[in-house]
């Protein structure tokens, strides 16, 4: 049985090869000069309402591609775009192994405690164990999500809309899923988890609900539908990673909408317009994400509804939030980890890194939070 596991580059692939910039903040050229950037809001002094202290620093390599880090049990996944793959205990930041492949990452890393899975920018999915290379296997498309591992299983969202499955020791192609082509596709991270016995993927627009042993489709659920009359202007691809409850997934379709579907019927719930190029996180009554102005905004779970919106953050380029305890963590531009609260959207505390951007959504693993920067500085944190 599959158990559930899982900062993006905003730019797109026209498939197969042409690489084009989306504009992902509101007022942004692609082309001539176009209207003057927004400055980022200016952080005010905070007064800490949540005690947070630094309990580890370690380090990994420059991190220039979308990063996920990969969380299983007490350890956590990491790496680098040179190809410098680490597994870490999460309570202490000590490696548990590390190993350098030497080969630039597109994707990663996905990990199930004992198997982690990168992709290389030369289309191959590697998995490692123990510190050791495992297995390797060429991919008929770039992939830009971490590979899913579970079941004994690795599985890969490949930038033409393929999901493919592989033994996990052995690294034998168990079976592939092909959806038709659209021109783009996001050069970041997309949906992939496990809901029961049911692999949900985002594929354009649409959650699928895959068998995970024969890769056939259960069920599909649209969070958006393409519009405009451009390529650009139609890429509504769902981005990573998604609020799930109990059955009720939660996600985010590229500058169009978010919307939750009930992954074990595979039937849409809610969709609301919403602006944003980032995932989501939540809690039982809410659905946080921040949208592409920056603007934070907290969704009620039942029907999409508006519960509080905060503009403190605007145009400081934010992750995804991780909800953490009655706070919300977002990573920002210039390396903050802001605490939110979870209530109304008030500032709760502000921790600091290395001064680079957050480069992956921060992640919870027990009692520790964990934030990985472009430099490549990975901060342990202990948030009330």
């Amino acid at each position: 049985m599959i158990q559930p596991s899982f900062r993006p580059l905003a730019q797109a692939v026209r498939t197969p090869a042409l690489i084009l910039l989306v504009a992902a903040l509101g007022g942004c050229s692609m082309f001539g000069s176009g209207p003057a950037k927004p400055q980022p809001a200016e952080l005010q002094p905070v007064t800490a309402l949540v005690a947070a202290r630094q309990t580890w620093t370690t380090r990994v390599g420059q991190v220039n591609f979308p990063l996920q880090t990969g969380v299983s049990g007490n350890s956590v996944a990491v790496a680098s775009g040179d190809g410098t793959v680490a597994l870490l205990d999460a309570q202490t930041g000590r490696d548990v192994w590390r190993l350098a492949l030497n080969t630039p990452l597109a994707a990663g890393a996905g990990n199930d405690g004992k198997v982690v899975a990168v992709v290389t920018t030369a289309n191959e999915i590697v998995a490692l164990q123990g510190g050791r290379e495992l297995w390797r296997q060429k991919l008929g498309a770039q992939a830009f999500t971490a590979p899913f591992v579970a079941g004994e299983r690795v599985f890969v969202l490949a930038a033409d809309r393929s999901v493919t499955a592989f033994d996990g020791q052995t690294g034998r192609k168990l079976w592939a899923q092909q959806r038709p082509n659209e021109p783009l596709i996001l050069r970041q991270s997309g949906v992939m988890l496990a809901v029961g016995d049911t692999l949900v993927v985002g594929l354009a627009g649409r959650l699928a609900g895959l068998n995970p042993t024969s890769g056939s489709i259960r069920w599909e659920a649209p969070i958006a539908t393409p519009r405009g009359i451009n390529d650009v202007e139609r890429l509504v691809d769902l981005v990573g990673r998604v609020s799930r409850q109990d059955d009720v997934v939660c996600a985010r379709a590229f500058q169009a909408s978010v919307g939750c579907v009930n992954a074990a019927r595979g039937n849409l719930l809610w969709t609301k317009p919403a602006n944003g190029v980032q995932g989501l996180d939540g809690d039982d009554r809410f659905v946080f994400g921040t949208e592409a102005d920056g603007n934070v905004i907290a969704w009620r779970r039942t029907d999409g509804e508006r519960a509080w919106t905060t503009d403190r953050l605007r145009y400081r380029n934010l992750t995804a939030p991780v909800v953490v305890g009655r706070s919300i963590a977002i990573g920002d531009f210039s390396g903050f980890v802001h605490l939110l609260s979870r209530e109304d959207g008030s500032l709760l505390n502000r921790l600091p890194t290395d001064g680079t951007a957050i480069a992956a959504t921060p992640v919870l693993v027990g009692n520790t939070l964990i934030a990985v920067t472009q430099g490549g500085g990975i901060y342990g944190f202990q948030p009330q």
